[in-house]
């Protein structure tokens, strides 16, 4: 039918497609993804997808070969003539190389950009953007929405009367502002400098942080040395809790433990990234399918998305 909706997954995150399927009430779609026996991809899609409203939903995080599982599957799609085909990527990867910092480096932002609507893509959705300007990289419609309504609800439940919001750093102030705006909390920050790249030295923390419970949020969490460095300082400025947030949990070889080790005292993370069994009581892993589900409901049904943030 033309206007059937259905949704397919790659092999990054098929426990969060399957996720997204059970709220929206259907099943996720027959296909295909595999390997020759030489390691290439291979892609099958294995059901009638003519005239449908196709979504892809495939994390393109590490390794590489997400990032083309995805780019395959859209051009097997187009090729099987879906009426319109939806990437939906909960983590963008490659979204921290969105400019020249120093002379010869790619922007492989804008390249993945434009892979996506080469391969076919009619339209994005993706979630908290590393930067969000990445969005004007895109020439097809794009749909940002933000993982802040899953964490809010987790913070609010789970803090203490004496609430300070703490930015890592500077890049992530906004975002912290907006979560304290909503939690009704003080705002404070980490000013700090990166010597090399993922990792961090802590210079000054600015805000009141003796006696209080700090919630550091960021968007990332890949080595975790930011948050580590950060959460030290303040613990020895006496903070009384430190809690430790972010919509994407890379966790980079080691960095569990680090993290495990650190005075952090809970992390919170969502599973726009699949982990399997950490092992670690500190870190919590919240659902964001009921989210994305919902934005593809509202794609599909040509309503509005912004409205779900308003």
């Amino acid at each position: 039918m033309p206007d059937e909706l259905a949704l397919f997954t790659g092999n990054a995150n098929p426990t969060l497609s399957r996720e997204i399927a059970e709220y929206l009430g259907l099943r996720v779609g027959e296909a295909f993804v595999g390997r020759f026996r030489d390691g290439e991809i291979r892609v099958s899609i294995s059901e009638n997808v003519r005239g449908v409203d196709a979504f892809v939903v495939q994390p393109t995080g590490p390794p590489a070969e997400n990032l083309l599982e995805l780019l395959v599957m859209i051009d097997a799609m187009r090729r099987a003539s879906a009426r319109r085909i939806t990437a939906v990527i909960p983590y963008f990867g490659y979204a921290r190389q969105d400019r020249k910092d120093r002379p010869r480096v790619a922007i492989t932002a804008k390249l993945v950009a434009n892979l996506l609507a080469v391969a076919g893509a009619d339209r994005v959705l993706t979630m908290d953007l590393h930067a969000p300007q990445i969005q004007g990289f895109f020439d097809i419609p794009l749909d940002h929405i933000y993982a802040a309504p899953v964490l809010l609800r987790y913070f609010d439940q789970h803090s203490d009367e004496d609430l300070v919001l703490m930015a890592p750093d500077i890049g992530s102030i906004k975002m912290v502002r907006a979560f304290a705006k909503r939690l009704g909390a003080s705002l404070g920050f980490v000013d700090k400098r990166r010597p090399k790249p993922d990792s961090a030295e802590v210079m000054n923390v600015v805000g009141e942080v003796e006696g209080k419970h700090i919630i550091m949020v960021d968007d990332i969490i890949n080595t975790g040395n930011s948050m580590i460095e950060a959460a030290a300082a303040i613990k020895k400025l006496g903070a009384s809790k430190i809690t430790a947030g972010a919509t994407h949990a890379m966790f980079a070889p080691g960095a569990v433990e680090s993290l495990e080790a650190s005075a952090i005292e809970e992390i919170v993370v969502t599973n726009t990234l699949a982990h399997s069994d950490l092992g670690v009581e500190k870190i919590k892993v919240l659902s964001v399918a009921e989210l994305l589900g919902e934005a593809i409901d509202r794609i599909h049904g040509e309503k509005s998305v912004s409205s779900l943030f308003v």
